[in-house]
């Protein structure tokens, strides 16, 4: 049973992709849910939303043309905890094609090298090369607190910088 379900539609201008659910995410069955977790307070504070969106109101955020999923829909925790599950790259690349969103960003360094079959420390974090028949790729930094020593908005401002660039 998946640990928490997409929120895809097609034509959406972003989809954020994470590795896997959070526990405390996966207990509540809202995205980004971790009290230490940055992601809601970063797309507010870099623009992505007008206002700052709490985690229990993430599906009101396909209103904005923004949606969510994950490449491990089965696992949850911490990436080590999460990753015993099974990992769908091709999946997610199904889907990524079937609604075909404008703009993809991984949520971490991690999900981008499943994606891209490459060590962590191979990944750059920003806009990626374009792929054929695929939409544009992010890689952000992690929001997780688990994650704070690796912490950059840098990366988030140039997505919502992109984003805006768009409409």
């Amino acid at each position: 049973m998946e640990k928490l379900p997409d929120q895809l539609q097609p034509q959406l201008r972003l989809v954020f992709v994470g590795t896997a659910a959070g526990q405390r995410s996966a207990d509540l069955g809202h995205y980004y849910a971790g009290p230490g977790n940055r992601f809601w307070r970063t797309i507010h504070e870099v623009g992505i939303t007008a206002r700052r969106y709490e985690p229990h109101e993430f599906s009101a955020l396909l209103k904005l043309g923004i949606g969510f999923t994950d490449l491990c829909k089965l696992g949850a925790g911490m990436d080590h905890q999460a990753l015993a599950f099974p990992v769908d790259i091709a999946g997610f690349r199904d889907k990524m094609r079937r609604y075909r969103p404008q703009t993809i960003a991984f949520t971490s360094k991690k999900a981008a090298s499943l994606f891209y079959g490459r060590p962590t420390k191979a990944v750059v974090m920003g806009r990626q090369p374009p792929l054929d028949d695929f939409p544009a790729i992010f890689v952000l930094a992690s929001p997780s607190g688990a994650a704070s020593g690796h912490w950059s908005v840098q990366p988030w401002r140039e997505l919502a910088d992109s984003i805006h660039a768009q409409s």
